[in-house]
């Protein structure tokens, strides 16, 4: 992103926006509620208006993008929401295949007919976010943790380059979001996924990303390494205009 300005019809909600993340990184957006943190995050699936500047993902070029290439973008980039988006009355083992549909017809994914390979790979992805063994049980009978297990493990199944986390903790007890958490980290780390997460809690942020941003009132104030951030610049982050 150089010098650039994001929002919505005519409403601008990031003004001068610079910021480069590089492949690998675990980045957490931090910021007070309406900073603009969402629109940051979810700007990166090409979904926000761009008012002006320069705005780069995975060398698509964001400005001239044709619809044909933004679907070719978004294939390559996961988003985990706050409230999951599973199909509750599925298993867990359809849900994460569910990520898989750019590699399996939809008409054998209707009848559930899965090849041996592409078993394989969700065991692998279940076995990850440690969800395995409730593999056969529809989502609605899960916590909210393991459900949001199970998203990151239906992200993962697209084997994205990127995964965008919206607010993924937020809704969850303490346990569960560290949890959770250690998870993002995990796949971060095991396959190489660069990480954007949007999160409320600063301590998850310091904790488990390497490097932090923080939004105040539409800019960007802050942008170092986990380590750097003291207590004068979480004031100037969180103070209110």
């Amino acid at each position: 992103m150089k010098n650039l300005t994001l929002g919505y019809k005519k409403e601008i909600i990031l003004k001068d926006v610079n910021m480069k993340i590089k492949k690998g990184e675990f980045v957490g957006i931090i910021g007070p509620s309406g900073a603009g943190k969402s629109t940051l995050l979810m700007s990166m699936t090409g979904g926000i208006k761009v008012f002006k500047g320069e705005f780069n993902v995975l060398d698509y070029d964001l400005i001239k993008l044709k619809k044909k290439h933004l679907m070719k973008l978004r294939e390559q980039v996961g988003v985990i929401f706050q409230g999951y988006n599973l199909v509750n009355r599925l298993c867990v083992l359809d849900n994460v295949v569910s990520g898989m549909l750019k590699e399996i017809p939809l008409a054998r994914a209707i009848i559930k007919y899965y090849k041996e390979k592409e078993i394989k790979k969700v065991k692998e992805y279940m076995d990850i976010v440690d969800i395995t063994k409730h593999s056969l049980k529809r989502c609605d009978e899960l916590s909210g943790g393991q459900r949001q297990r199970v998203a990151i493990a239906r992200a993962l199944a697209a084997e994205p380059k990127i995964i965008l986390a919206d607010e993924p903790v937020s809704a969850l007890d303490p346990k569960s979001a560290q949890k959770v958490m250690k998870i993002l980290k995990k796949v971060n780390n095991t396959y190489g996924v660069t990480v954007v997460a949007n999160l409320h809690h600063l301590e998850y942020a310091k904790q488990y990303c390497s490097r932090i941003i923080g939004v105040n009132d539409g800019k960007i104030v802050f942008d170092d390494l986990s380590e750097n951030l003291t207590e004068e610049m979480i004031e100037k982050i969180y103070s209110v205009h």
